[in-house]
């Protein structure tokens, strides 16, 4: 499994318009061949920084098949106009647990 680390720091005043528009968008990511499971947590410090945690099964399910479907422009519709500066996307592979 790989998960997927979004930063996503949302204009200052539209957090309230991107938790709107996330409902929406988690349904379309949902569908996707590969997704497991997302969270989205809201920073405690920074009141306009979102953590994106996406369990996919494959890199390629996210990076391929997602990102290239006509449902990632959905997606980008919906939440994209709320970024700035644009989020931060890494992958990770887990080592070790408890």
């Amino acid at each position: 499994m790989v998960v997927e680390h979004a930063h996503l720091p949302v204009r200052p005043g539209q957090e309230a318009e991107f938790e709107a528009a996330f409902e929406h968008a988690k349904a379309i990511i949902a569908k996707m061949t590969g997704f497991r499971s997302l969270t989205l947590s809201h920073c405690i410090e920074h009141p306009s920084t979102y953590l994106l945690l996406v369990d996919w099964a494959r890199l390629e399910d996210h990076t391929e098949g997602f990102r290239g479907s006509p449902e990632y422009e959905e997606w980008r519709a919906l939440l994209h106009h709320s970024y700035d500066p644009s989020p931060t996307v890494e992958h990770y592979q887990q080592v070790n647990a408890a």
